[in-house]
């Protein structure tokens, strides 16, 4: 399941909001691609992308490339409603998710330059006796996600019969406004959709116009982006896109919520031509002046000085070399990702219907296409094993965990603590690229040649350092034999979240398990009622109740999550 509203750039260094990502893989699709491309040739290879991941019989995606604001190319693939056949096409209206923070940032930069506020201010100005825990939250920190606000999304009320009802702004506050703070504002960045909640509330708050209104009248008709909407369900809305997710039995619809719960930090639907109207207006300082633009777009730092690689509304990165300013979104039956290069002026927005097809990778590819830094199938070499076997070890990150490069067969891999083992592919000296993704590590060496950490750099995020440790590579779990007969037993669905099911399946002799919109992982027994994943570092234990199984518990990243049987 993937939390609604939050950032899913998977290529970005953010802390992940993903419950049981021991069930998450993504595929990627590789093309060689040359640079220096015509506008036709990338059209080209823009197509094969896109069709490659977005089949004209499943849920679809609307996708754009502008450089300069002219549009250079706009498509749409597969199906905009599966149940009546119909095509999506370019303009047809999808829910963009967490990229609404954008607008949200903006709307209250422009009360700045009116005077309404200033972001230095406490929140408690515009929301008399919110708990403020002893500490002054700002809101610059909500803008930058440094406030250390418990984000609702996470919380356990954050369940079916929440998502289902309807709420005023003040009414949605009340139910985190007094959490403990995670943190000292200001001290960390951790992602939080109450910031943005906040900010919508004293956006209403300042101009007297609900958050709708305020988008519509000073964003929405003064760009002409007409095909714009804060989301409403009842509302006849012509050309919206159906929203789907994969369940146990394939395609299904998105699970409803109520669109007041998004709010200011997911609640907006557009169309990537509209999109690429609001960026480019942006950017040539349409709505905001040069110097407050450039708040938004620089990167905060925390009290320590560390680097957030965030902004006011943007994520900031790198690609080949080239700034990124981006943000993605996921909501019910949506994902978004868009990403602007503006030293060449290019932007690429991609959108899907579903949950279960991921804009982010494809969107990267394209916007490295359009600057004529393509991502392509590397060319390996050649490595001696004995050398390859010198990077081996465990690397570790103070916020990452450690990272595990383990030798064996004659080829490297590389697998972060509780995610997915990646093959690496010798691309140069002490340089490795990962077999079917977007990211590559970089060994650093002693003036002796000894191997004393290495860099991660993927897509558009910025380098991370990992130091090599003198930990022990750990073993892998011991696979125990266990009666095939035995397994039928633990055979069901079993909801660890509302959206959210393991669905287990016994076939041939072997258990499978399979979470909604993931693909199916083989499981091996620990003992006779746990068992675990090697594509991953997580465990499943089977509860019994008067000898019957009636629940499990996912053990994953130092999370214990129970799942009844259903």
């Amino acid at each position: 399941m993937i939390f609604i509203f939050t950032i899913q750039s998977l290529h970005m260094n953010f802390k992940s909001t993903i419950i049981a990502t021991a069930f998450l893989l993504f595929a990627t699709i590789s093309y060689s691609q040359p640079n220096n491309l015509t506008d036709r040739e990338l059209e080209s290879y823009f197509d094969k992308l896109l069709t490659g991941q977005f089949k004209p019989t499943g849920p679809g995606a609307t996708a754009i490339v502008s450089r300069k604001g002219k549009v250079i190319y706009e498509k749409a693939f597969g199906k905009a409603n599966m149940e009546t056949g119909t095509v999506m096409e370019p303009w047809n209206i999808l829910r963009i998710g967490s990229i609404t923070k954008q607008f949200t940032a903006v709307s209250i930069l422009q009360l700045l330059e009116k005077g309404k506020l200033n972001l230095s201010d406490s929140i408690s100005k515009f929301i008399p006796g919110y708990p403020m825990h002893g500490q002054t939250i700002t809101i610059e920190h909500l803008l930058t996600h440094t406030s250390g606000i418990k984000g609702y999304t996470e919380l356990p009320e954050f369940n079916e019969t929440f998502q289902h009802t309807d709420m005023k702004p003040d009414e949605l506050i009340s139910v985190f406004k007094n959490k403990p703070l995670e943190f000292t504002p200001g001290s960390k960045w951790e992602y939080s959709n109450s910031g943005y909640i906040l900010l919508g509330y004293i956006i209403e708050k300042i101009s007297g116009k609900s958050y709708a209104e305020y988008i519509n009248e000073n964003i929405f008709k003064p760009l002409g982006m007409t095909l714009s909407y804060y989301d409403n369900r009842s509302k006849i809305i012509n050309y919206r896109a159906a929203g789907y997710q994969e369940g146990p039995n394939g395609i299904e619809n998105a699970s409803f919520i109520s669109m007041t719960l998004p709010y200011a930090a997911g609640s907006i639907m557009s169309t990537v031509k509209d999109l690429n109207i609001w960026n480019t207006a942006i950017m040539n300082y349409k709505l905001l002046k040069k110097e407050t633009l450039q708040k938004a777009i620089t990167n905060y730092k925390l009290s320590d000085g560390k680097d957030t690689y965030y902004g006011y509304g943007w994520a900031l990165g790198d690609l080949k070399g080239s700034p990124t300013i981006e943000h993605s979104g996921g909501i019910h039956g949506f994902l978004s990702n868009a990403i602007y290069l503006p030293n060449e002026q290019v932007y690429v927005a991609v959108l899907s219907n579903c949950t279960c097809n991921p804009p982010n990778d494809v969107s990267v590819k394209m916007a490295a296409l359009a600057i004529g830094k393509p991502f392509g199938e590397s060319k390996t070499i050649s490595v001696d094993s004995n050398e390859l076997k010198k990077y081996a070890g465990v690397y570790e990150h103070e916020d990452a965990g450690q990272r595990v490069i383990k030798y064996a067969d004659g080829h490297l891999s590389s697998k972060r603590s509780n995610g997915q083992q990646y093959n690496l592919l010798p691309v140069a000296k002490d340089v490795f690229a990962f077999e079917d993704a977007l990211s590559e590590l970089y060994f650093h060496r002693d003036a002796a040649g000894n191997i004393t950490g290495l860099d991660l750099k993927s897509a558009t995020m910025q380098k991370q350092y990992w130091k090599k440790s003198n930990n022990p590579i750990p073993e892998p779990p011991q696979e125990m034999m266990v009666d095939s007969s035995n397994l039928e037993q633990f055979a069901g669905e079993y909801e660890l979240a509302p959206q959210f099911v393991i669905t287990v399946r016994v076939r041939d002799g072997k258990i499978f398990g399979q979470a909604t919109g993931q693909p199916e992982f083989e499981l091996f027994a620990k003992s006779e009622n746990v068992f675990f994943l090697k594509v991953v570092e997580a465990e499943v234990e089977f509860i019994k109740t008067d000898g019957k199984v009636t629940s499990m518990i996912l053990h994953q990243n130092g999370n214990d999550i129970p799942g009844k049987k259903k």
